[in-house]
């Protein structure tokens, strides 16, 4: 299904034929699942070539394999195994596919994100198929794994699972007070991985409905950035409250929602030697005041992420073959929609109202 434009229906779209070349594989599509990023870039907030095959989610089946396909972890790859693949191509050869910065390789592509294109059409998972070029990390899933737990690696889960890993270079988990600014899926999957970590992690959301699934995913305590600064809802009053109980103070603040007060309120609330990761700024939003000597002073580090590399969704795919038992990671897909009414999978994906949404060409009944 091809985008070709804000406001316009999504098209369906014969592909012929492909041509695998050294490298690459065709899987078909199990469930892919609608990101917000796929929501802003229909609706014209961020830029995008166009046409394009939208999403980057998903979970599915190789069906060809070109020769010497392989793996994540080396291993070949053959036809009939489940696998989920990184959201970006790299070359593996450029001077930041050196530095361990393949998600920033100079020549990076990404699945939904580029112009559809001759001999790369299946270039998203809005599709009955994706051509998975040589360059991208692909990784083989276990066939018990719902796939509604297993779409969202290739995004959300990968990139929290880099996130973390930012963060505990400089700050254990274990122990720690983890602050979490926004409760959708990357938030709430935040919190399953932190607190799984042994942080104690405070969830904030200015929806109820998501502080309570944050609850759900193992949140210590949550608040609302909308509350009074003396509410005790507030962030500020929650996080006193749990350090008077016994926590420690913050020194881990993971920004997930792209809002620059919660921008604000991370890098103001952080504890002394805290680190506090931006992830979810990946649009343009108002400016936040940095106050450079408190940063200074309290020796708080900032660091930013974006996407991931192939060890995190390795990573993410072992984390959530275990954790879809503990936490509720499959109800997180509210809707699964037929390939045919991918307009109305991202119009719902639109009002936020589950974390994620799914489309498929199978039968749902079928999903795993």
């Amino acid at each position: 299904m091809v985008w070709s434009g804000v406001g316009l229906p999504l098209e369906c779209v014969a592909v012929p034929g492909v041509l695998l070349r050294t490298g690459d594989v065709l899987v078909e599509v199990e469930l892919a699942t609608v990101c917000g990023s796929d929501v802003h870039t229909a609706r014209g907030h961020r830029p995008a070539d166009k046409p394009l095959v939208l999403g980057h989610e998903q979970v599915g089946r190789i069906v060809a394999v070109a020769e010497q396909s392989y793996s994540a972890n080396g291993m070949p790859l053959r036809m009939g195994q489940r696998v989920v693949w990184s959201v970006t191509v790299a070359c593996g050869t450029c001077s930041r596919c050196r530095r361990g910065l393949p998600q920033k390789c100079h020549e990076l592509a990404k699945y939904g994100h580029e112009r559809m294109q001759r001999g790369w059409e299946l270039s998203g998972g809005f599709a009955t198929h994706v051509q998975v070029r040589a360059g991208t990390a692909i990784v083989v899933v276990d066939e018990q794994v719902p796939a509604t737990v297993l779409a969202p690696a290739s995004c959300a889960t990968a990139t929290v699972v880099a996130a973390l890993g930012s963060a505990s270079a400089l700050v254990p988990l274990a122990g720690a007070t983890v602050l979490v600014t926004g409760a959708g899926m990357l938030g709430v999957t935040a919190c399953a991985m932190a607190t799984d970590a042994g942080a104690v992690v405070v969830v904030s959301d200015p929806d109820a409905a998501r502080r309570q699934l944050a609850l759900a995913f193992g949140a210590a305590a949550v608040a609302d950035p909308g509350a009074p600064y003396e509410s005790p809802t507030g962030v500020a009053s929650v996080l006193t409250a749990l350090q008077r109980a016994g926590a420690a103070e913050p020194t881990i603040a993971l920004e997930l929602s792209g809002a620059g007060s919660a921008v604000q309120t991370a890098l103001d609330l952080i504890g002394i030697g805290g680190v506090v990761v931006l992830v979810g700024s990946v649009s343009p939003g108002e400016a936040v005041l940095l106050d450079s000597e408190s940063i200074v002073r309290r020796l708080v580090t900032v660091r930013g992420v974006h996407n991931y590399t192939p060890g995190d969704l390795a990573q993410a795919v072992t984390y959530l073959s275990g954790a879809w038992h503990r936490h509720p990671f499959s109800a997180l897909v509210g809707r699964t929609f037929h390939l045919s009414q991918a307009d109305a999978a991202l119009a719902l994906a639109a009002t936020a109202l589950h974390p994620r949404v799914g489309i498929t060409s199978q039968q749902p009944a079928t999903l795993g």
